[in-house]
């Protein structure tokens, strides 16, 4: 069989670009911010920084903070009717 061309961030080149402005910063008060549980938060990427980082598929999704693991974020959020539990950075992620 032939095998499948592409990986998590293929065609994704609009959707995970930084302003022209920004590119190659790092905000560290989204690098640094503490969540709570219960808290909600909206997907947003930060191509920059790759640790972490979900599928296009997700971006702009909002769920709400479960718990943490390490430096991460455990975030929840729907797709469709399945809640599914995602490991995320919190520069990823954006305080609703």
């Amino acid at each position: 069989m032939v095998q499948r061309k592409g990986g998590s961030r293929r065609k994704s080149r609009t959707r995970f670009t930084k302003h022209y402005r920004l590119k190659g910063k790092l905000s560290m008060t989204r690098y640094f911010q503490s969540l709570e549980v219960g808290d909600r938060v909206a997907l947003i990427a930060n191509p920059t920084y790759h640790d972490s980082l979900y599928r296009a598929r997700f971006h702009g999704r909002s769920g709400t903070v479960k718990g943490t693991q390490g430096k991460c974020y455990k975030v929840e959020i729907m797709d469709g009717n399945k809640a599914k539990i995602m490991l995320l950075h919190p520069i990823h992620l954006k305080k609703l």
